[in-house]
């Protein structure tokens, strides 16, 4: 063999390890980005959730808090980055996960959960409770947020209070679409009337092309002193035949 061959040869047997060496970190890197980060967040959720329950004291999971009459209470405006809340999903396989002020992915939707989009209304409020969570990656706390569908629930615990919202409309959009987000999302425009929360995730699975909406409206709220809302029976918070 010729000495420029060899050289071809040893050329083309090194391009090779390179690009399996490449495959290899790509595939590692997928590994890390689509499941290692689910795990690790979602360890590091759970213990937030954890804190939360210790810091709230004991839920009575055996009573059925009744409906309040009247405005629901509304919470001071959070500080950024704070764990101040958790959202309940019955339809979810994982059916709670923590609520954080604000939505940078580093400091929040990352590693805490879902985040409030801030100027935007809290819970209970009149105006859009905005929430937004990962689909994919990080624990992907909004990975089934196309099961849900009209009627479907989702309630949100504060230290004393739960805010029962019912689904009401689903939409994909484009992500400049702030208007999702506003205070009245039919008519961005106008002053708002209704107690309302939005979710919102990337669309379609492993893309950020565009943004899956859910739009809810507030139906009731009760004192988390009372026990929990009938919404919660059969769910994690409470057996069907624990409430009394």
């Amino acid at each position: 063999m010729s000495r420029a061959r060899s050289r071809g040869a040893k050329a083309v047997g090194l391009l090779g390890e390179v690009m399996l060496t490449l495959a290899a970190l790509v595939a590692l890197f997928l590994v890390w980005q689509l499941w290692w980060t689910d795990v690790i967040s979602q360890r590091g959720q759970d213990q937030i959730l954890g804190e939360l329950d210790q810091g709230w004291g004991a839920l009575d999971t055996q009573s059925i808090a009744p409906p309040q009459a009247g405005d629901p209470p509304v919470i001071d405006t959070p500080e950024d980055g704070v764990v101040w809340g958790t959202l309940w999903v019955p339809d979810f396989p994982r059916e709670r996960i923590p609520l954080a002020e604000g939505v940078d992915r580093e400091r929040v939707l990352n590693v805490k959960g879902a985040g409030h989009y801030p100027q935007t209304a809290l819970p209970g409020e009149v105006g859009n409770f905005s929430v937004a969570g990962h689909r994919n990656t990080y624990g992907r706390p909004f990975y089934d947020i196309a099961s849900l569908r009209k009627g479907s629930v989702l309630v949100v615990e504060t230290e004393k209070t739960f805010y029962i919202y019912e689904v009401t409309a689903s939409e994909v959009v484009e992500p400049s679409d702030v208007g999702v987000i506003a205070p009245d999302p039919d008519d961005p425009s106008a002053e708002p009337s209704r107690r309302l929360l939005t979710l919102t995730a990337c669309h379609p699975m492993y893309s950020d092309r565009e943004r899956y909406i859910v739009h809810a409206e507030l139906t009731s709220w009760t004192k988390r002193e009372d026990g929990i809302p009938k919404e919660l029976v059969g769910t994690s918070a409470a057996p069907a035949d624990g409430g009394a």
